[in-house]
């Protein structure tokens, strides 16, 4: 292989690996500058009902189910969360799946 294909190789491995992550995340968007809570989030995350973005050959269930437990009780919303939908090729490149939780009470 040539010093530019390998060069052009390393750098697009780079940029790919520099714009994406590994570990799993709540998926939670903001509204800038409103003051109304009911506006304030934007698309299917909420403090009620959290969505987790994940791998899912690098990260196990309970992982995200921790992560998901987690964000209802830190927003006094229940105190545990049940999975109610999932999608794939919704988030990032190399975390494309989503899981989609609502957070109920005991």
């Amino acid at each position: 292989m040539s010093r530019i294909k390998t060069l052009l190789l390393i750098s697009t491995l780079g940029v790919l690996g520099a714009c994406s992550m590994f570990e799993p995340f709540v998926d939670r968007r903001r509204e800038a500058g409103v003051s109304d809570m009911s506006k304030l989030y934007v698309g299917r995350s909420t403090p009620d009902e959290p969505a987790v973005c994940y791998n899912k050959w690098t990260t196990n269930i309970e992982t995200i189910q921790q992560m998901a437990d987690e964000e209802c009780i830190k927003h006094k919303t229940g105190t545990r969360a049940e999975i109610v939908d999932k999608s794939i090729f919704t988030c990032r490149v190399l975390i494309p799946n989503h899981l989609y939780f609502k957070c109920v009470n005991d």
